[in-house]
Order: C-alpha cells, then sequence, then structure tokens
C-alpha cells in the first residue's frame, strides 16, 4: 500500500532566487468501496462508493463510512473487510476495499438513491442528504451532557497539533481527534479529506466497541461543515468543535439535535453556536 506521504523534486523561490529543493506532499488517491451482501449461500459484490483519502486505516475509514452513512448500526453487522484490488484489478493495488455485511443485514441498492461519489475537498450533501439525517436513526446526545469548562476546550487544541505526524511533513491534511471528559486523546486519525478524517476516528471507534461516544469531545482542525456534524451525531458525540468555522446548515444540524457546537476554538478563545449549556465558564 503507498504511504501517506510522498517526496518531490521541486523548485523554490526564495528573494528572487529559484533553487532546487526536495518537498514532502500528502498522497492523495481514489478508494473504491464495495460491498459483499445477500444470503450466505447467494453473496453478491457491489460497487457503493469511490472516495479521494490519504492511504492508510482503510478498513476504518470503510467502516466509519458505512456507519455515518446509516448503513450499518453497529461492529457485528461487519463480518470482514478486505482489500480487493489486487485480484479484481492489477493496477488498482490497495485501492479497492470490500466490506462484507452480515446476512441479517438487508440493504435495498434501488432505494440508495444518493450517488455515493466524494471528493477530497467535500463530501456529499443536498437535500436527498439532509433527510437521511432526519430519517435515520442514530446515538443521539443526552441533553445537556457532560459538561465542561472553558479552560478544558482551551487545552485541546495544543494537544491535537503534536500528534498530527503527516500535517508536521506537508502541513497539507486535516485531522479529527476523540477526547473523553477528563480531558485525555484517545483517537486522532488524519486525512486529506476532513470528512475521511472523521470516518476514520468513527470508523475506529465502532470497531473498537466505543460507540455511542455520549462522553466525548471530539475536535476537528479544520472546519465543521453539515456533513461532518451529521457524522458526529450519528456516533452521538454531545460536542464538537472546530478550530475553524462552521457552516448555517451546520449549526442549524447541530442546534436541531442538541449538540454543542464550537468554532474559531484558538488559543483562549472561542465561538459557541448552540448548546452553551455544556460549557461552564471556568
Amino acid at each position: 500500500m503507498p504511504g501517506p506521504t510522498s517526496q518531490l523534486k521541486i523548485t523554490k523561490n526564495e528573494k528572487g532566487q529559484f533553487l532546487m529543493a526536495e518537498d514532502m506532499v500528502v498522497v492523495e488517491e481514489p478508494l473504491e468501496i464495495k460491498l459483499l451482501t445477500g444470503p450466505l449461500t447467494n453473496r453478491e459484490s457491489r460497487s457503493l462508493a469511490v472516495t479521494m483519502r490519504t492511504p492508510g486505516q482503510d478498513n476504518e475509514l470503510a467502516a466509519g463510512f458505512l456507519f455515518t452513512e446509516g448503513l450499518i448500526g453497529k461492529q457485528d453487522d461487519i463480518i470482514a473487510i478486505q482489500h480487493v484490488g489486487q485480484a479484481l484489478h492489477p493496477d488498482a493495488k490497495d485501492n479497492i476495499i470490500q466490506v462484507e455485511l452480515s446476512p441479517e443485514l438487508q440493504l435495498d441498492f434501488d432505494k440508495l438513491s444518493r450517488h455515493f461519489y466524494t471528493s477530497s475537498s467535500c463530501g456529499v450533501c443536498g437535500k436527498t442528504s439532509i433527510e437521511m439525517v432526519r430519517s435515520t436513526s442514530c446515538y443521539y446526545p443526552r441533553k445537556q451532557h457532560p459538561v465542561i469548562s472553558s479552560s478544558f476546550l482551551y487545552s485541546l487544541p495544543p494537544m491535537l497539533r503534536p500528534t498530527q505526524s503527516i500535517f508536521e511533513f506537508t502541513g497539507g491534511i486535516h485531522a479529527a481527534a476523540l477526547f473523553n471528559t477528563k480531558g485525555e486523546l484517545l483517537l486522532i486519525r488524519e486525512d486529506v479529506g476532513r470528512h475521511n478524517a472523521l470516518d476514520k476516528l468513527l470508523g475506529a471507534a465502532l470497531m473498537q466497541g466505543m460507540l455511542p461516544l455520549r462522553e466525548h469531545i471530539v475536535l476537528l482542525s479544520g472546519r465543521a461543515g453539515f456533513e461532518l456534524v451529521q457524522k458526529a451525531l450519528m456516533a452521538g458525540v454531545p460536542i464538537l468543535a472546530a478550530v475553524g468555522a462552521p457552516s448555517s446548515l451546520a449549526v442549524e444540524l447541530a442546534d436541531d439535535y442538541g449538540m454543542t457546537l464550537v468554532g474559531f476554538l484558538r488559543g483562549e478563545r472561542f465561538n459557541v453556536y448552540c448548546g452553551q449549556e455544556r460549557i461552564k465558564n471556568i
């Protein structure tokens, strides 16, 4: 499998002079997610989605994607996950992954009206996506729980940055981190796509039996868009904090389902867009 970074020869300009140099860039490659479904005696493999991602933690990415899209609800819905690219297409390397689902899980592919293609810059969005969120059951956060302090939030970004190993080399990758209410960093995942980073994080939590995440805080290294709020809500995350800005639809969705949404968390400042009752000013 290709690594998460690639070293290139570049031309650098400094003070009007061109210099030959080497630079590290983040790798971006497509990942096709296939599903193996149906009765054990008559399994059927079908392609579900293609996403542009940074190679690594592909199993977690696939599991997280299926969970946050409402196609699976628990770890036991997955029998196995494996790369199948070499067998199907010799040139595909490790860019095709197949998830074998429990025969008890019934999926109607004809009713999967969304076109499951995502890019690294943004995920699938639109009217059908909103309707899916509002009609799919998930682990909603508990009302007014947990309660944390403002100083607790201040402490999160300084813990995130030193653990962003790929960002340190490339400066071009997103991160999603999971903390408990003691302020301990439990998981961190990086990807060229912000939605992929969160899918990897939630997929890891799913595969480790940690869901629902009603006693946890998720921190995003960039913006908090609608799809990221949707994904976090599916896992029951009560507090979603971002270093960057939220969108209007993200705020609306978080408020509708009782999530605390924090943006511009930098230094000793942040904005609370909804759910302030979970944060004490100490």
